[in-house]
This record gives C-alpha cells, structure tokens and sequence, in this order.
C-alpha cells in the first residue's frame, strides 16, 4: 500500500530532525540527506522523495522548527530558487 502524502510528510519532518539532532547546532543539511535517509530502497529512487523532503522543510518552517537557507542566509518559500539548505531555527 503506498504511503499517504501527510504520513510521507511526517516521516521526512522527523527524518529531517533527526539528521538535525546529530550534527552540530549551527549545521545545516540537503534535502537530499534526509530523502537518501529516508528511502527504503537501493540505487536512486531516492530522488523521487526530494520534492516531498523539500515540501515537509517548509513545514518544519511553518512550524517553527528549522530554516531554510540559500547562500547562508533564510530564505521564504516564495524566495527560494535552486538548491536549498535546512537547519535549525535560532
């Protein structure tokens, strides 16, 4: 049975606080981190799961929880175009 939209989204939210919880305060990891993380499968179907991981970031920011950042620097989703990077809030 294929998992549903929210339960995918939660599972990558926690994934991604996850990956977050084990590096240091002030690092920030790639979408692509928690999408490999959480894919349950070998080679690259992983990629599949980058606009889903991208989708649950913007939820932690809803949330509160994390940022996300171009060039160092927080950026809106309406901002944000390209490669992004996700870390904890301040």
């Amino acid at each position: 049975m294929a998992e549903t939209d929210r339960k995918l989204t939660q599972r990558l939210e926690q994934v991604i606080m996850t990956l977050l919880e084990r590096r240091a305060a002030t690092a920030s990891i790639c979408p692509s981190d928690a999408a490999r993380e959480a894919y349950e499968g070998d080679g690259d179907g992983w990629r599949a799961l980058m606009e889903p991981a991208r989708r649950a970031a913007w939820h932690l920011v809803a949330a509160g929880k994390v940022e996300v950042t171009q060039a160092g620097r927080p950026v809106t989703e309406t901002e944000a175009r390209g490669p992004i990077r996700i870390r904890r809030a301040h």
